[in-house]
């Protein structure tokens, strides 16, 4: 791998050696792939994708064992012996990947690399996310030990749609008519496809128009925080200095912006709605959950407004008391951050109201609607619904440096974790 200093005016996305499963040595593609780690809702999710194949990549991504060290090592343990064994091999010249994912609705491509991490990367590939120190501490170490990145960040770029030459969009259009390195569907009904570029001249042009973009984090702002964090560590030029990435243009492929919702888990439904008299609007929706979100959807339109469930019916919360607002809700932000229901969501109700500290014990974050719901049944708890913000409100908010509260978008569809994985011990 080349590791001089990066372009410092926009990305630079070199290739790797990818780390992927021998087809031969597993029960099928799909059978060893997982959502991203933060996606899988655990302990469902988890023994679900550990029984689909016995070397699934949730065994890597999320290891299970008594103490962190443990399962940090366990993980290093478990991809040398698959490594050893052939189930997992390095491709033999170092690409850049095609990745495409596509269902009844939905075609995505975009290209996996390992992007350069220069300080002026900060500036270049724009987060819009706070992190959680945790998490970052504990994927900085599970990196560590195992010297790999395992899963690709999803970066978004915009390019103006028309050019006089050749540029990333064509080669990868170019690209995707060519037989692919693999072909997978996965039980959520996307199909996948990988390919390799390893042609200099197009590797060439990918990299001369990426070089007058920046990029917008989708999704993986802990990974991305970890792979500064482990870059910083490290005096000398190196691997470190580059961390794998998916880039999707999405002036030819627009993402789906989902909302992220919060499990209270020692706050019954009664309870939340109690705190809330006199605060806010509260009236009780109809069923089933989809009726309920388009009744979310409506209010949400015309302010802050959130749905309560985990007591078998649902809840709106909307129309908030503007002197909880003015009393809770910082001023040293733009507009467009105050508003946000996520701010209003933590500053307001979590902070003030119920005052809930974030931690994982109390606070739980959950993509999957049902899975909100039904888990705040379960456990007598609450699931705080959320509706999902616009794309040009994140991009907006992120040009400006300003970061939203943590977990506050879901973008997608995400890259399948398993397809292409980077070894840093290789580069």
């Amino acid at each position: 791998m080349n590791t001089s200093g990066p372009d410092e005016q926009g990305l630079r996305l070199i290739p790797f050696r990818g780390l992927r499963y021998v087809p031969e040595r597993v029960g099928s593609l799909a059978a060893v792939t997982s959502p991203p780690y933060d996606v899988v809702v655990r302990p469902d999710g988890l023994h679900h994708l550990e029984s689909a194949d016995p070397h699934n990549i949730v065994r890597l991504i999320l290891p299970q064992a008594d103490t962190a060290g443990d399962r940090h090592r366990q993980a290093a343990r478990t991809l040398e012996r698959w490594l050893t064994e052939g189930v997992i091999a390095p491709d033999p010249t170092p690409a850049l990947y095609v990745y495409e994912q596509r269902n009844d609705q939905i075609l995505q491509r975009g290209l996996i690399g390992a992007l350069a991490l220069s300080p002026a990367a900060e500036g270049i590939v724009l987060p819009h996310e706070d992190v959680m120190d945790d998490v970052v501490a504990d994927r900085a170490e599970l990196m560590r030990t195992m010297q790999a990145h395992l899963e690709p960040l999803l970066l978004t770029y915009r390019s103006d749609g028309t050019r006089d030459r050749e540029g990333a969009a064509e080669v990868i259009e170019r690209t995707a008519e060519r037989p692919p390195l693999l072909s997978t569907t996965t039980e959520d009904g996307f199909h996948h496809r990988l390919w390799a570029v390893t042609d200099p001249a197009e590797r060439t042009a990918i990299e001369t128009d990426l070089a007058h973009h920046q990029a917008l984090i989708a999704d993986g702002h802990h990974r991305w925080a970890t792979y500064l964090r482990l870059q910083r560590e490290r005096t000398a030029p190196g691997p470190w200095d580059f961390g794998l990435v998916l880039l999707v243009d999405t002036t030819r492929h627009p993402l789906q912006v989902r909302a992220i919702h919060r499990l209270l888990r020692g706050l019954p439904v009664a309870r939340a709605l109690e705190g809330l008299s006199g605060l806010f609007r509260i009236r009780t929706v109809e069923g089933p959950l989809p009726r309920a979100l388009d009744a979310l959807a409506g209010a949400a339109a015309e302010g802050n407004a959130f749905l309560l469930a985990g007591d078998g019916g649902f809840h709106l919360v909307d129309r908030p008391d503007p002197a909880l607002l003015a009393r809770t809700i910082r001023t040293d932000r733009p507009e467009a951050w105050r508003t946000l229901d996520a701010t209003v969501l933590h500053s307001a109700l979590l902070d003030e109201v119920w005052r809930i500290p974030d931690a994982p014990e109390h606070i739980g974050y959950i993509h999957d609607t049902e899975a909100a719901v039904e888990q705040a049944e379960r456990l007598g708890a609450t699931a705080v619904l959320m509706h999902p913000v616009r794309e040009e409100v994140v991009r907006d908010l992120a040009r400006q440096g300003v970061t939203m509260p943590r977990k506050s978008t879901s973008f997608g569809p995400k890259p399948a974790t398993g397809l292409v994985m980077r070894s840093l011990a290789l580069d």
